[in-house]
């Protein structure tokens, strides 16, 4: 057998580059590239790989928790059909991508994790930033990587890499399975050289499959849909990354069912079509959410039933509520008590369709469905123009965004209030033009995110809206995206602190304690002085961008079109009003309150809170 000589990271990139993924006839190289920051260690290993192999270009990151969060959002905005690799050093390095990596295992994305770890043969250590364990020496931080990665190890000899990385790819191309992929490298074994099969290193295209639901439970599944008389469709991301949004837009005007849509989900009907009923749960439109309360079948398509989809098990009020669930996931597809049917997204609703031909809502129900409809639309243009005084209100912020966008352009978002507020109002008309990280809601996603999407379709503007809580925790990519010359536009919201939680603190009677921007008082020893003296927009010139300041709606709109027609990254400032918020919608959040306080408002809050809880429904 032919034979080649690699140390373990030489062997590592010689194999992804040679990893191909096809879907639907379709091939491409699945890993795209390298991320990272290099330290004492993978420069020697991983960094002297890369830099003799220009088929994996490498990226330098500003923070490696920003790095996985970029290779996030590059992933999803491909469709999970193509990954980067992230790289770290061992001890902090390794452990600020951990939070990142959190966020891809639930989102479903999948990211390939390569971080330095401590010596496997032990005799120098304890080396520079080891954790040293009293009952083990078999231990080391990127045993943290466990529970968030969805496929984990630890490479101690350099051939059980033979082994290691087949198991790692299968898992980051399986659409049920992918997520955080983890190969922990013991620094010495990075640079440890062994003879490989050269066969390991041949072209490996990974199939990924579209598979059928069980007949049976197919059948069970139309018996179910025609016998409905007010059924509703719940579309998650499974829709978009399955590449079924023509097949939904075909089943939903063929049997006249409306549609409501997860974070994930949103964009996969455009905002006008008129099936499409818009965000649904705890941050949904009024249309959808008057429908999911009196719907006696929920048809769930690839979506995970999270708590704001479900608003914490209140939304779905009907006594004989029924539920479907479409997931390639089995995990997924058994949830809510549904009746599961575990396939492909876009084969299923194909077979429904063609057993459904006959099935249709009545009149009555699509009538109800198009009523509520122009109800929503005329509330979103009331909220897009409130003019409200002397600071605009973000969901005029929101609407005039909306209005300087393409219908190819993409909006990122990820923590704060925006998520909500933008599931309610942002008008997609593109599968791919709303893109928001809620399955971990994680601050400081949202400009690495934006990259990331910019670099899987550099043809779009990318719009990236942040908040100045989240945009002081990671600004640093903005050199990145200067470095790398890639455009983004972020606006970003001052509020003077954090305009979400600060709201959810006084709905519960706890005033927003801690959640605003302030100078310590003396006289009162708490958070209450004058608002913090920072400047955003001078900030951001430091790391490159081009900086605009904006105090109203036009000056804003003016803005953001000097900010299309600019060459690098540009960030827009504008102040908002944190009190002028976007309703509720007929749905409810379960955050629990304080039993018993001294705080007449939180002993309010507790008993309304309560009243609630009683709503709550499990479903069988």
């Amino acid at each position: 057998m032919d034979t080649v000589r690699l140390t373990s990271a030489q062997a590592i990139v010689r194999y992804l580059v040679q990893q191909y993924v096809e879907r639907d006839g379709v091939e491409q190289r699945f890993i795209a590239g390298a991320l990272g920051i290099f330290g004492h260690g993978n420069v020697a290993g991983v960094g002297q790989a890369l830099m003799q192999s220009p088929d994996l270009p490498f990226y330098l990151v500003r923070n490696e928790q920003s790095g996985v969060h970029l290779a996030a959002g590059y992933s999803r905005m491909c469709n999970r059909l193509s990954a980067f690799a992230c790289t770290s050093s061992i001890g902090p390095g390794a452990t600020n991508m951990i939070t990142a990596a959190a966020g891809a295992t639930i989102n479903r994305i999948p990211v390939l994790l390569l971080p330095g770890d401590i010596f496997s043969r032990r005799n120098v250590a304890p080396v520079l930033q080891q954790l040293e364990s009293p009952w083990s020496q078999d231990i080391s931080v990127n045993d943290a990587f466990r529970p968030v990665s969805r496929y984990w190890d630890r490479i101690s000899r350099p051939e059980q890499l033979l082994t290691a990385l087949p198991e790692a790819m299968r898992v980051l191309t399986s659409p049920a399975d992918t997520g955080a992929v983890t190969l922990c490298l013991p620094q010495d074994v990075q640079a440890e050289a062994h003879a490989y099969p050269g066969a390991f290193f041949e072209k490996k295209i990974w199939h990924i499959r579209r598979p059928r639901a069980d007949r049976a439970a197919l059948a069970q599944a139309v018996a179910l849909v025609d016998a409905a008389k007010r059924p509703l469709i719940i579309a998650g991301g499974g829709v978009i990354y399955g590449d079924a949004c023509q097949a939904l837009d075909a089943f939903v005007r063929q049997t006249g069912i409306p549609v409501g849509e997860t974070q994930a989900g949103k964009g996969c009907l455009p905002y006008d079509h008129p099936m499409n009923l818009g965000a649904i749960g705890a941050t949904g439109t009024l249309a959808a959410n008057r429908m999911a309360r009196d719907a006696d079948l929920i048809i769930g398509v690839g979506t995970r039933y999270s708590d704001f989809t479900t608003a914490s098990q209140t939304l779905f009020a009907a006594p004989d509520v029924r539920f479907i669930n479409i997931n390639v996931a089995e995990f997924d597809a058994y949830k809510q008590g549904s009746l599961p049917l575990v396939a492909d997204a876009r084969e299923t609703l194909h077979e429904l369709a063609a057993a459904l031909s006959d099935c249709h809502v009545d009149d009555a129900y699509r009538a109800q469905v198009t009523r509520l409809r122009a109800e929503w639309g005329q509330e979103v243009d009331r909220l897009y123009a409130l003019g409200n005084s002397p600071l605009p209100a973000q969901s005029e912020v929101i609407g005039a965004v909306w209005r300087a966008s393409g219908p190819r352009d993409v909006l990122v978002s990820a923590a704060g209030s925006h998520p909500g507020d933008l599931h309610k109002l942002w008008r997609p008309l593109d599968p791919k033009g709303y893109h928001l990280e809620y399955g971990y809601s994680c601050m400081g996603y949202e400009i690495p995110g934006a990259l990331g999407v910019k670099m899987a379709d550099p043809s779009r503007e990318v719009y990236c809206i942040v908040g100045d809580g989240t945009y002081l925790m990671a600004p640093s990519e903005i050199a990145t995206s200067i470095q790398e010359g890639l455009k983004i536009i972020i606006v970003l919201i001052d509020n003077h602190g954090f305009a979400s939680i600060g709201g959810l603190s006084a709905s519960q009677g706890s005033e927003g304690f801690g959640t605003r921007f302030r100078l310590r008082d003396d006289g009162s020893g708490q958070l209450d002085g004058p608002t913090l003296p920072i400047d955003l927009a001078a900030n951001a010139a430091s790391l490159g961008a081009v900086a605009l300041r904006a105090k109203t709606i036009p000056e804003l709109s003016q803005a953001l079109e000097q900010a299309k027609a600019e060459a690098r990254t540009t960030v827009v400032v504008i102040e908002t009003d944190r009190e002028v918020g976007v309703p509720s919608y007929d749905a409810w959040w379960d955050v629990p309150i304080a039993q018993v306080s001294q705080v007449e408002a939180v002993r309010r809050a507790s008993s309304a809170y309560e009243q609630m809880r009683e709503q709550e429904r499990y479903h069988f």
